[in-house]
């Protein structure tokens, strides 16, 4: 007997330890996992295998479409049956909306800035108005030029090269307008080597480029760029002359043709019109060859229309045997261009902005920026989008992607 009662008690404790494992496994609680990566059909597949009660959500969101931008139950909470479980799911951005509200209009005009000197002086320094250093303003104080940068950025302009304005490439954040800096004359000022060390040439922080590599650490998301268009005397430094140019172009600068002698179109044969610009791109073929831009700024804005005999020789022709082929062609200009996107828009003959000061008249900085108010070009933030507001009139040249909002 004592053996058998033995061999019951152990039952007992059996039947005990069986009773308690199950009574704690059915007390057992799951945790909420973390659903942010999961696609909608795993979703409920969860929310079934969990007996909750599911119910999905969607709202426009700058989170990519079709994922998860919340969910009710917090990750590693404990879900029980018949549980609510709410999830939003992302639509996508609402792009009207965000069109409408940042006022995008790609057909609208972008700023050409001509600028010659910048000379290091302070505005009371020149007789003239404002920073102007000459009497028709084409020279601009170094106090001037940096105010001048200044009120771009705050206007919300960003840069972009010319060549890329040329092209159709329009690369700058949503709700911004692109602006193209240019100089002519290839002056000293322009870019002023001081000396030279381990590092390269040494650049005077006051003359142009100096000032735009300073807003290049001041503002990162300026995309600070210019071309500059040059002479046969180049940048008048012989001694650096070709480490300049390779600077300028290792750099994010672009340089540009503006003629062999600053030549006036309107007074010389098109034989010499041919010598004024091949000369000059084959001047650039020795230092920086497939490195330049094939763009001409016109001295004196000559020839001041493309009818004029010589335009032709300017654009395609050849020189000492080398052919040349000119993309496009720069006014001495007064107002904005249009878009590249503009049924008028013609890249061969573009105008250009005189930085100037002319207390807020005839043309200057201040009568331009105020004009750009109710007509500038406003980006999508989309280099491959033309953006526009409905029953616009598109010249889509470039084969990108039109959207009518």
């Amino acid at each position: 007997m004592e053996g058998v009662l033995i061999i019951v008690k152990n039952v007992k404790s059996k039947i005990l330890f069986l009773f308690c494992f199950l009574l704690i496994g059915c007390t057992k609680t799951n945790k909420m996992i973390d659903l942010s990566n999961k696609s909608i059909d795993e979703i409920k597949e969860y929310a079934i295998k969990n007996e909750l009660n599911l119910e999905i959500d969607y709202e426009f969101s700058d989170i990519e479409k079709d994922k998860i931008i919340s969910q009710s139950i917090e990750v590693d909470s404990n879900i029980n049956k018949n549980d609510n479980l709410k999830i939003i799911i992302s639509k996508g951005i609402d792009y009207d909306t965000l069109y409408k509200e940042n006022k995008v209009n790609e057909l609208g005009n972008i700023p050409i800035m001509m600028y010659h000197g910048i000379v290091n002086k302070l505005d009371e320094d020149t007789p003239y108005t404002g920073g102007n250093v000459d009497k028709d303003g084409y020279h601009r104080t170094t106090e001037s030029f940096i105010k001048d940068l200044e009120f771009y950025y705050s206007e919300g302009y960003r840069m972009i090269r010319l060549e890329d304005y040329v092209k159709g490439v329009i690369d700058v954040p949503l709700g911004k307008s692109p602006i193209v800096l240019t100089f002519d004359d290839g002056l000293e000022n322009s870019i002023k080597v001081t000396g030279v060390d381990d590092n390269g040439i040494i650049i005077d922080p006051n003359c142009a480029v100096g000032i735009l590599e300073s807003f290049k650490k001041k503002y990162p998301d300026y995309n600070v760029t210019a071309t500059f268009f040059v002479n046969g005397t180049l940048f008048r430094q012989p001694k650096y002359n070709e480490q300049i140019l390779n600077w300028l172009v290792d750099n994010g600068y672009d340089i540009g043709n503006h003629s062999y002698n600053h030549a006036d179109f309107t007074k010389i044969s098109e034989s010499k019109s041919e010598e004024e610009i091949g000369k000059l791109y084959n001047l650039l073929d020795k230092y920086i060859k497939d490195k330049y831009i094939n763009i001409v700024a016109l001295p004196f804005g000559s020839p001041y229309k493309k009818s004029h005999n010589n335009f032709k020789h300017i654009i395609n022709s050849s020189y000492e045997n080398v052919v040349y082929n000119t993309i496009s062609t720069l006014q001495v200009g007064w107002e904005a261009n249009y878009s590249p996107f503009s049924s008028n828009f013609d890249e061969s003959f573009i105008k250009r902005i005189r930085a100037y000061d002319n207390n807020g008249t005839n043309f200057d900085i201040t009568h331009n920026f105020n004009r750009l108010k109710n007509n500038k070009y406003i980006s999508d933030g989309d280099k491959n989008k033309i953006v526009v507001p409905a029953g616009s009139e598109v010249n889509n040249k470039f084969n990108l992607e039109v959207i009518y909002y």
